[in-house]
């Protein structure tokens, strides 16, 4: 395998480039894997349409305007499960929107699809040309995808999850939105839209940039470049989760100590509120919507608050407004609806259920997670146990990117689904992700943006993972955190792309 990889020797600099000379990988190492997952993705590897072909399978809207921005909307319809006998599978509909800078619309662009963080999230809804979009539109034609389960892509909400009667028939329609279908659906898409059914390039974010490695591994003809952004996910046989929860922990530590350096003031005010919560009633207060809120769900505000741009600071303004002012002398304290309100809308559980009940799946490849981030967590008890940190005097650890079994009875909006989310923690025959052999023989151009300070993906892992792709570019930096394609969006894209297209050469 051909690799360009970087090693940061110093992290005083605001931008580390990697370039050391190209190396030939020929141990597999840590990663074992067979070779039989072809049949999983016939449907990838050997495209059954051409544009125009079948005018029921794709709908295409009117084009409309933002600033600056021409979109139109495009509706796939497509089998929920690419294995099966096309005339006995179901047929779910999928979402796209194409987006051109202003006076384009007809123009012969090249074509990029964006592949959104997750599992379980739409793709962004332009509001103007702002960004890396407006940057991708320069050139592109770039398609905004919202993955299956997610947007207006057959969206799976607590309320449409109802319909199926039953945790069985649940777990079993789940099992089908992963990144292998969500390939498929991009690779249905690509030989519909993109004219010739010519290739188009991938830009993957996060869980997106772990669906573009699978795309690497099984589809990589339908690929002309790949950008991968905070996004190079661990490829080993059976389930990785165990190793990625480990490694994540030692980071999110590092995270919590450094929130509480910047905001010491926040150490007693946490522990203020643990101490509130345990010794409420049943252990927590009631959440607006019916959930109740514990120690332990106090400490998941650490998934969004420590691992963006502005998330300490996000997290600080919340707990500065934690409790109610006392307008009556001798008032009960009590903790105000601003704060509980405020928790709520930062999971996002009632509006993306998919990313609570499929997180642990996208580590599985014929092996069971069997709820891996709990059994971790447990391991490691003595430094996450909220209320005995608080007894004890010490600052409160937050978790980090983490699903727990009890979550599905606190949650309000995920109770009704604990029964098929302890199914597909016990499933064993998850499908292949990702081909070793495949992306140790890739031919296809790959740029990534490796955050060093990533607390969602681990760089280690990253650099294991990295060894095993052909060719692929690596730009370490220390600059962004797992946020930076939102944050400067401009700058990375512009950045990687520069690194495939001779802006940036080999040295």
């Amino acid at each position: 395998m051909l690799a360009t990889l970087t090693r940061p020797v110093s992290l005083t600099s605001s931008l580390l480039l990697l370039r050391v000379p190209l190396i030939h990988v020929t141990n597999l190492r840590h990663f074992h894997y067979q070779r039989t997952s072809a049949r999983r993705f016939t449907a990838m590897s050997q495209p059954t349409a051409t544009p125009g072909d079948s005018p029921k399978d794709h709908v295409a809207g009117d084009w409309f305007s933002v600033p600056e921005l021409r979109l139109r909307d495009h509706r796939f319809f497509v089998p929920l499960d690419y294995s099966a006998d096309p005339k006995a599978s179901s047929t779910i509909s999928v979402f796209a929107r194409e987006v051109v800078s202003v006076g384009k619309e007809e123009l012969p662009l090249p074509y990029l699809l964006f592949l959104q963080g997750g599992p379980g999230f739409e793709s962004p809804r332009p509001t103007e040309a702002s960004g890396w979009v407006r940057k991708a539109c320069e050139e592109y034609r770039v398609i905004l995808l919202d993955q299956r389960g997610t947007g207006l892509s057959t969206p799976l909400t607590p309320s449409s999850m109802l319909q199926l009667k039953s945790d069985v028939k649940l777990a079993d329609f789940l099992q089908h939105f992963r990144a292998d279908n969500i390939v498929n659906d991009a690779e249905f898409i690509r030989v519909r839209l993109v004219p010739d059914a010519g290739r188009w390039t991938i830009l993957g974010q996060s869980y997106g940039g772990f669906c573009a490695v699978t795309y690497l591994s099984f589809a990589p003809q339908g690929l002309n470049k790949v950008l991968l952004t905070g996004g190079i996910p661990p490829i080993g046989n059976g389930c990785t989760a165990d190793i990625v929860y480990r490694a994540c922990f030692e980071q999110i530590i590092r995270q919590n100590e450094k929130y509480y350096k910047r905001y010491p003031q926040d150490t007693e005010i946490v522990r203020e509120v643990v101490n509130f919560l345990s010794e409420s009633k049943g252990g927590g207060v009631p959440l607006p919507s019916g959930g109740i809120l514990t120690p332990k769900g106090l400490q998941t505000l650490g998934l969004s608050g420590l691992g963006s741009s502005s998330g300490f600071e996000r997290l600080h303004y919340m707990f500065e407004r934690v409790w109610d002012p006392v307008l009556v002398p001798g008032a009960p304290k009590q903790i105000s609806y601003y704060f509980l309100d405020a928790f709520e809308k930062w999971s996002s559980f009632d509006t993306n259920p998919l990313y609570a009940l499929m997180h642990e799946s996208i580590y599985c490849q014929g092996a069971p997670s069997r709820w891996s981030g709990h059994t971790v967590r447990a391991k490691d008890e003595g430094r996450f146990d909220a209320v005995q940190a608080a007894k004890e005097g010490r600052p409160i650890y937050f978790t980090g990117e983490m699903i727990f079994p009890w979550m599905f009875d606190e949650i309000h909006a995920l109770r009704k689904f604990k029964g098929a989310a302890n199914m597909l923690a016990e499933k064993e025959d998850w499908p292949p992700l990702y081909d070793i052999t495949a992306l140790n023989n890739n031919k296809v151009p790959v740029a990534a943006a490796v955050y060093y300070e990533d607390m969602y993906v681990n760089f280690k892992l990253v650099m294991e993972t990295a060894s095993q792709i052909a060719g692929i570019r690596l730009w370490i930096t220390n600059e962004y955190m797992h946020s930076g394609l939102r944050d400067s969006g401009t700058q990375v894209f512009d950045h990687l792309m520069g690194m495939l297209d001779g802006k940036r050469p080999l040295f």
